[in-house]
């Protein structure tokens, strides 16, 4: 209770209202480390996940849960987001169990966005249905390739043909579904591109989420990196071959690596990038929440061990300074395609609109803002310089 008054205080930010809630899961575990992840992931051993292990980690969850309560009393949740490593190590009835907990302490709105992350490579039949059982609404799946060579240098664990099983088992499982896939792989030219859209397009997914092999720091690529990478030419012929190819299924690029059919986007994401509060449970879970007069983000334990083991979830906390406020918006809401209104900015942060002016100035005498004063949205040349036009409101 002292913390809460504390965060009730006075302070330099004064918001209008708090922005909507979503929370955010995070089960740790896979069965392989993938070398280009850089996400709180953890192998299982035996590759299997112990259901002792996994029924401490759901009671450590439910405590994090409790003791987050304070913070957020009262406010309804619109989205739930199970991520991972892969969350579907888990079986269908501990994800229900997980659900059933939050519901038993959390308000959610009436159509709650539930999505699960799930990998092919821990894929068995009727499994997905066990899961839209358990409550999850929305299956995100984790294909990243359909090429068994590129599967294997990527160090995924299924392989093309269980892609495609675990595609069309989501596909008559689930209304809204999601295929992630991975481009500017090693030695990847555009024809193989074009014949890896084919065959994810042929699932008719609704949601389809593309993302730019990056190495990053503090993983096995950044140490051996692949050889033949594309370079940023053919990265970029790339990626206009994907939003051409999207575009005639239907599919529109609502955020820089995102595309949905009409009524399928992802409301989670979305308000993240739109600047909305969440919390986050689990093993380096990360939490932004608001308050009349603060920002406040959280960082649990992220060690899945120190985690369980700690009584306090919370390994650090701080509020986001006022000057940092502007930068933190325009790195989400710049994702976005359509933007966001002028009014979104000064409802999330409690700052004024002279607090980004000389970023908007320049970003739409640079032509990488469209002129509208209602709204701050990117063009088509902010869209493909999206780092530049960031930078500008540092």
């Amino acid at each position: 209770m002292a913390e809460i008054i504390h965060l009730m205080r006075p302070g330099t930010l004064q918001l209008p209202a708090l922005p909507p809630l979503s929370l955010y899961v995070h089960l740790p575990w896979c069965l392989r480390k993938c070398p280009y992840c850089d996400f709180n992931s953890h192998e299982v051993k035996d590759g299997a996940l112990g259901v002792d292990t996994a029924e401490a980690y759901l009671a450590a969850l439910r405590a994090d849960l409790e003791a987050a309560l304070p913070l957020i009393w009262g406010r309804h949740v619109i989205s739930i987001f199970i991520g991972g490593g892969t969350p579907s190590l888990f079986h269908p009835g501990q994800i229900a169990q997980l659900i059933s907990d939050i519901r038993a302490r959390l308000p959610l709105e009436a159509g709650c966005e539930i999505t699960l992350e799930a990998n092919p490579g821990t894929f068995e039949r009727e499994r997905f249905k066990g899961f839209r059982q358990a409550g999850v609404t929305r299956l995100s799946v984790g294909v990243q390739s359909f090429d068994d060579a590129q599967l294997k240098a990527l160090g995924r664990v299924h392989s093309s043909a269980q892609a495609r099983e675990a595609l069309a088992e989501a596909a008559s499982a689930f209304d809204t579904f999601n295929l992630d896939l991975m481009y500017a792989l090693p030695g990847q030219t555009l024809d193989d591109l074009a014949s890896e859209l084919d065959v994810a397009l042929s699932f008719k997914p609704p949601h389809l989420s593309i993302y730019h092999l990056t190495i990053e720091p503090n993983t096995v690529f950044a140490t051996r990196t692949p050889a033949g990478l594309p370079d940023s030419d053919l990265a970029s012929d790339m990626l206009d071959l994907i939003t051409a190819r999207t575009g005639v299924s239907d599919l529109a690029r609502y955020e820089v690596s995102a595309y949905a059919r009409d009524g399928h986007r992802c409301t989670h994401n979305l308000n993240y990038w739109q600047f909305g509060d969440y919390l986050g449970i689990g093993a380096g879970a990360h939490s932004k929440l608001s308050f009349p007069n603060r920002l406040l983000r959280q960082v649990r334990w992220r060690e899945p061990a120190a985690f369980m083991a700690q009584e306090n979830k919370v390994s650090n906390e701080h509020e986001v300074a006022r000057k940092d406020l502007p930068f933190e918006f325009m790195l989400n809401a710049l994702r976005l395609k359509d933007g966001v209104t002028t009014m979104q900015f000064l409802e999330r942060t409690g700052l004024p609109l002279s607090a980004i002016a000389k970023g908007l100035e320049t970003a739409r005498g640079r032509g990488l803002l469209t002129q509208d004063p209602a709204r701050v949205q990117p063009t088509e040349r902010g869209f493909d310089f999206l780092s530049d036009l960031q930078q500008l409101f540092l």
